[in-house]
């Protein structure tokens, strides 16, 4: 539905763990586990070049657990953050040859935990503390690919990522008579600093014979290890709203904005710009009471809108992707437990490709299992 969380609470009748909103957790009614997994299809274009790449990986492993009346508290893990990719510069020395390789590689990974409390019948707020680790990797080299006595030259970087995040949020929900209800949501993230620790160590390689044969380093001219530094990273925000009628239909939308210009690794400065963006999206369920399988299926669409963080030669880098998805239910081995597996593809853009620059063009596939089940139930019969 176009990413949209910050204004849902209910949907479609079964438990969702929206992790969007941690407000969202004192609308849990049975214990719900969500895994899914996440796989994408990338087209990078500059001029009359493009490239193709594939990545396919976890996307989580969520739960969440009402707590009666007052609340439900969740916990899982996900990716927090990714890097990959790898390009070359040519360029000359006098009148040699060389070629600058750029490469990274790694990510970080969010596991967190969260409760939702109601404060009235139509309020409610919640909390995630997320703790945050991973390791990251850059490789830069300049490389003579005509000459083979000369040494190539190759730096290796690495920095474990670790430390705590704090995000929050609220939700006001209102019904508005004809089983229809309105909610209206706010989530917030504090700009807690990251701590890393770096080390890099810096080669030399005589140049290789053959293109898919690396030689081993003579040496090695600059290490260091376990240097500390600290990530400032920013304050987000994000204000949403969705008007729903029963199991039926959602309707939605959201604005968020994040302060990128404060972030920092150590004492370099990135020189990022604030991002924001939009988002509306819906979800249809003709009837969740049908016998025909195709009316109790739910139907998605979405589209988001995003300024990013990046700058390039005076031209903003921008976001803008349309969104399907699928909800299908599954029929309940045993009673009191529900099952469904809910799809979803965004087809969208970033970047363009005037100005030189490169133009992203991707296809995201999401696929989602969900159960809802009474647990913890004290029985009155062994």
């Amino acid at each position: 539905m176009g990413g949209i969380a910050t204004g849902i609470r209910y949907l479609s009748g079964y438990g969702n763990i929206n992790v969007g909103n941690p407000a969202s957790y004192s609308a849990l009614q049975l214990t719900t586990v969500d895994v899914g997994v996440f796989g994408n299809i990338t087209q990078l274009s500059r001029s009359q070049l493009s490239e193709n790449s594939y990545n396919f990986s976890l996307s989580h492993i969520n739960f969440g657990i009402p707590l009666g009346r007052p609340g439900g508290i969740s916990f899982g893990i996900m990716p927090f953050s990714d890097v990959g990719f790898s390009y070359a510069i040519p360029g000359t020395i006098d009148t040699t040859a060389i070629r600058t390789v750029y490469a990274g590689a790694g990510g970080t990974t969010k596991a967190y935990l969260g409760y939702g409390i109601a404060i009235t019948n139509n309020f409610s707020v919640g909390a995630n503390v997320s703790y945050i680790f991973g390791t990251l990797e850059n490789i830069t080299s300049v490389e003579f690919p005509d000459d083979i006595g000369a040494l190539n030259i190759r730096k290796d970087s690495s920095q474990y990522v670790n430390g705590f995040s704090f995000d929050y949020g609220a939700q006001y929900f209102q019904p508005l008579g004809n089983n229809v209800s309105l909610t209206v949501g706010y989530t917030g993230t504090a700009g807690t600093p990251l701590n890393t620790r770096a080390s890099r160590v810096v080669t030399r390689t005589p140049t290789s014979v053959e293109d898919d044969v690396e030689n081993l380093p003579v040496d090695s001219i600059d290490t260091y290890e376990g240097q500390k530094e600290r990530i400032t990273m920013p304050m987000k925000h994000s204000l949403g709203f969705s008007v729903a009628k029963g199991t039926n239909w959602l309707v939605g939308g959201e604005v968020n904005y994040a302060q990128w210009s404060n972030f920092q690794i150590g004492d370099h400065h990135p020189n990022l710009t604030n991002s924001y963006g939009f988002a509306v999206g819906g979800q249809i369920t003709p009837d969740i009471t049908s016998v025909n399988y195709f009316n109790v299926v739910d139907y998605r669409l979405g589209f988001k809108y995003n300024k990013s963080y990046v700058n390039v030669e005076n031209q903003d880098i921008k976001q803008m992707a349309v969104t399907v998805g699928f909800g299908f239910p599954l029929p309940a081995l045993f009673s009191g437990a529900f099952y469904k597996i809910n799809f979803s593809s965004e087809l969208g853009q970033r970047g363009s490709l005037s100005n030189n620059l490169v133009r992203e063009r991707y296809i995201n596939f999401n696929l989602g299992f969900t159960l809802n089940e009474r647990w913890f139930i004290r029985r009155p019969y062994d």
